[in-house]
C-alpha cells in the first residue's frame, strides 16, 4: 500500500497550491507536454481525445442548426487588418508576422491567423451578391496563434485549437437571433456535456471582442474561485461588412451591407473541466467527454486469472457493443490497488471490478470515481447499470459544481465589501454598476477582478454602483479570471 499512497501524494493538494496542482495533474495524467516553442504545448492522446469528444458533440450541434464546415488560410495579409481599425488594434500586440519566405523578403507581411474575421470577410464579399445567397452559415475548426506573454497549458497558450463560426445575414434581427442561438448552443453543451454550470450574459464595452457591436459570454467558476470565459458569441453589425464590402441586392433590388456574427470556443474548455471537477486525487472527468468511461480490472489469485480475464473480456464486448467507451487493464505486473489509484488519478468515471467470488454470484462491482460508492450489480443487467451510473455521475458532478459556485458567490453594495470578500475568500461577486468605464477600471485596479458579464438572470438587481454610488444601470458579475 505504501507504493499506492506514494503514487497519489505526487500531486500537490489544491489547498496548498492550486496552480501547482493543475500542472501536476495534467502532466501526471499525460494530457500534454511542453514543446520546445515557448508557450506551445503538445497534446498527448489522452488530452487530444478530450478535444475530439468536445469537437464531435459540438460539430453535431452546429450541423443541427444548419451550419457547415469550411477551412480558410492560416496566413492573412497585413492589409486585411487595416480595413477594420478597431479589430487590428485589439489583436496587434499578439500578432506574429511572416516577413520572409523561400529566402526572399515578402512584399506584404502575413499575419499568422489570430482569428479569421478578416479573411472570411474578404471571401464573403466575393460569394455574396444577392439576398438569395443569404444566410451564409459557416464554421471552421482550426488552430490560431496569439503570442501570449503569460501562458498556462490549455487555458492560455500561444497556439491553440478552436472552432470559429462566421455567419452573414440579411437583417440585424436575423443576425442577432443567430448570435443568441449560438450562445444557447454553447450553454447547453457546456452544462449538458461537460457538467459545468455557467452564467450567460453580455460583456461590458471594455470586454467586447475587438470590432464587435455586442459580445455575449458564458462564464464558469474554477475551484480556486477564478472565472474562465467558456464561450463567446458576437454580433458584429455591419462593421466588417462595410470594411470588406460584403454587399447584396435586397428584395427591392437595392444594395445593402450584410449583418455578420462570429462565435467560438477553444481548447480552454479542457482546462476548465479539469479545474472545475478535479480534486486532490487528480482528474475527475464527466462521463460524456471522458476518453475512457469505464475501466475494467480483473482481480483475484493467479490460479483463477485466465477464467476471470475470460469473463471480463465477454463483459467488455457487451459494453463496447452498447457504445460505452471501455478499457480493460489485465496487467499482472502491477497490483489492483495501484490500478485503482492510477485510474482515479486519470479521472475515469466508473471502475468495474470482477473477481472469482463475483463470478460465482453473477455480479460485478461498480465504483464511482466521484462519490466512491460501490455497487454490486448483476452481470445480466450490466449495460443498463453502467449507463445509469454514468448518468448519475454526470448529474452529481454538475450539482457539485453548481453548489460550489453558489457557496463562493456574493452580492455586495460597495467596493470595500467586494475587496473584503475577495481577500477573505474567493469567487464571484454580483454588484451594481453605473456604466462608467472609470468605475469599472477602478474595480480592476483595486481588486484585480474584471467584469465577467452582465448576467441575463442576476440573483439580485442592484440599485446603486459599487464604486460611485450613482444609480446602477446594470448588475454585473465580477471575478478574477484566467
Amino acid at each position: 500500500m505504501s507504493k499506492d499512497k506514494g503514487f497519489v501524494t505526487e500531486i500537490t493538494p489544491q489547498s496548498e497550491d492550486f496552480s501547482r496542482w493543475y500542472i501536476d495533474v495534467i502532466k501526471k495524467a499525460e494530457l500534454m507536454d511542453y514543446s520546445p516553442v515557448r508557450g506551445c504545448i503538445v497534446f498527448r492522446p489522452e488530452g487530444y481525445e478530450l478535444w475530439e469528444n468536445i469537437q464531435r458533440d459540438l460539430d453535431r450541434r452546429f450541423k443541427e442548426t444548419g451550419h457547415r464546415n469550411a477551412y480558410f488560410p492560416l496566413f492573412i495579409p497585413e492589409s486585411f487588418f487595416q480595413k477594420e481599425k478597431e479589430h487590428v488594434e485589439g489583436f496587434n500586440p499578439e500578432l506574429p508576422w511572416v516577413t520572409e519566405a523561400a529566402g526572399e523578403k515578402l512584399e506584404e507581411r502575413l499575419a499568422i491567423r489570430p482569428t479569421s474575421e478578416t479573411m472570411i470577410g474578404h471571401m464573403y464579399a466575393k460569394w455574396i451578391q444577392s439576398y438569395r445567397d443569404l444566410p451564409v452559415l459557416i464554421n471552421q475548426w482550426a488552430n490560431v496563434v496569439r503570442w501570449e506573454k503569460r501562458t498556462l497549458p490549455f487555458l492560455r497558450t500561444s497556439e491553440f485549437l478552436w472552432q470559429e463560426g462566421h455567419t452573414a445575414h440579411e437583417t440585424e434581427e436575423e443576425a442577432r437571433q443567430e448570435t443568441m442561438q449560438m450562445l444557447d448552443v454553447y450553454t447547453s453543451f457546456v452544462e449538458d456535456f461537460l457538467a459545468i454550470p455557467v452564467i450567460k450574459g453580455e460583456k461590458t464595452p471594455s470586454e467586447r471582442f475587438a470590432g464587435a457591436v455586442d459580445t455575449y459570454s458564458i462564464e464558469a467558476m474554477m475551484k480556486d474561485g477564478k472565472a474562465v470565459q467558456a464561450g463567446t458569441s458576437h454580433y458584429l453589425g455591419n462593421k466588417f461588412a462595410i470594411a470588406f464590402d460584403i454587399k447584396y441586392l435586397d428584395r427591392e433590388n437595392t444594395l445593402q451591407f450584410a449583418h455578420t456574427t462570429s462565435w467560438g470556443v477553444s481548447t480552454r474548455l479542457i482546462g476548465a473541466l479539469i479545474m472545475v471537477h478535479g480534486d486532490d486525487r487528480g482528474l475527475a472527468l464527466p462521463p460524456k467527454v471522458a476518453p475512457t468511461q469505464v475501466i475494467m480490472i480483473p482481480i483475484g489469485p493467479a490460479k483463477m486469472r485466465d477464467q476471470v480475464v475470460g469473463r471480463v473480456d465477454e463483459l467488455f464486448a457487451e459494453l463496447k457493443k452498447a457504445g460505452v467507451r471501455v478499457r480493460v487493464d489485465d496487467r499482472s505486473d502491477v497490483s489492483p490497488g495501484w490500478k485503482f489509484n492510477e485510474y482515479e488519478m486519470r479521472g475515469v468515471p466508473v471502475r468495474l471490478e470482477l473477481g472469482p467470488r463475483d463470478m460465482e454470484n453473477g455480479v460485478v462491482v461498480l465504483v464511482s470515481r466521484i462519490t466512491g460508492e460501490k455497487r454490486n450489480v448483476k452481470q445480466d443487467n450490466l449495460v443498463a447499470e453502467v449507463e445509469a451510473m454514468l448518468e448519475e455521475t454526470h448529474q452529481e458532478m454538475f450539482n457539485r459544481a453548481k453548489a460550489f459556485r453558489e457557496e463562493n458567490s456574493r452580492t455586495v453594495d460597495t467596493l470595500d465589501e467586494m475587496k473584503a470578500f475577495l481577500e477573505e475568500q474567493r469567487g464571484f461577486v454580483e454588484a451594481g454598476w453605473c456604466g462608467s468605464a472609470a468605475c469599472e477600471k477602478q474595480v480592476k485596479e483595486e481588486t484585480g477582478a474584471t467584469s465577467r458579464n452582465i448576467p441575463f438572470e442576476p440573483s439580485v438587481h442592484k440599485s446603486s454602483c459599487l464604486v460611485c454610488g450613482d444609480e446602477a444601470k446594470h448588475t454585473v458579475v465580477f471575478a478574477r479570471a484566467y
